[in-house]
């Protein structure tokens, strides 16, 4: 008996990787698959990956700290051999992210597939949106520019107009009373920590929901009560 025949067995009972293969080989694709709408929470999850796999490229050369995040920026884009590629498709990819996700969530409300038993399914896809605008506003004070300093003024300072807690939130956000380097190591922590880990998890949770559920059908779902 070969290696691979003594292994399957063991992976196979702790693994259950039978399961898996099942379940692949009879997942059914919607007849409706051939119109554009459906293919776009896909390729928001296609460029978050390349956001991950860039990211951590990046996180390779990036130093987090006032002194040395914008000369670090240009020794990627100058000195590391593709860094300014990496770059291009990180900031190009997390542009694009940001569309597609805009245009997966409208087409799903404008083809009602929110509606039972898709509720979760619609909640959690509108919290990866405001997540990946998190991404976006996070990472753009990250290269530490004039630029990417006076529009994380404005961002904050509109957080702080919220009633009640506006002041909390622009202290919450900046690590202080002004944007400085206490501002962008928070940012930094978002960005690359607190952020993804939030999403991984409830990215997993809404592809769980569209498995169970399936993908909707517009003529086929049933009417909300």
């Amino acid at each position: 008996m070969s290696l691979k025949e003594q292994l399957k067995p063991w992976f196979e009972e702790r693994l259950g990787l039978e399961a898996i293969r099942e379940f692949i080989a009879h997942k059914t694709v919607p007849v409706h698959s051939a119109t554009i709408w459906y293919y776009f929470g896909g390729i928001t999850l296609f460029l978050f990956v390349i956001q991950v796999l860039t990211g951590i490229l990046r996180l390779l050369y990036y130093r987090p700290s006032p002194e040395e995040a914008f000369a670090s920026v240009q020794f990627i884009m100058t000195k590391v051999e593709f860094g300014w590629l990496v770059r291009s498709i990180h900031s190009w990819s997390a542009n694009l992210m940001v569309l597609t996700a805009m245009i997966h969530m409208f087409s799903v409300f404008f083809l009602r597939a929110y509606r039972r038993p898709r509720e979760l399914t619609w909640l959690s896809g509108v919290a990866l949106l405001f997540i990946t605008l998190g991404f976006g506003f996070s990472g753009y004070l990250l290269p530490w520019n004039e630029v990417a300093f006076f529009a994380t003024k404005v961002g904050t300072d509109i957080a702080g107009t919220v009633p009640v807690i506006g002041s909390f939130l622009v202290r919450f956000l900046r690590g202080g009373e002004e944007v400085g380097g206490a501002t962008l190591t928070r940012f930094f922590g978002f960005h690359v920590a607190v952020l993804p880990g939030v999403t991984t998890l409830l990215l997993l949770f809404h592809l769980a929901l569209v498995q169970k559920a399936g993908i909707s059908s517009p003529n086929h779902d049933p009417q909300p009560r």
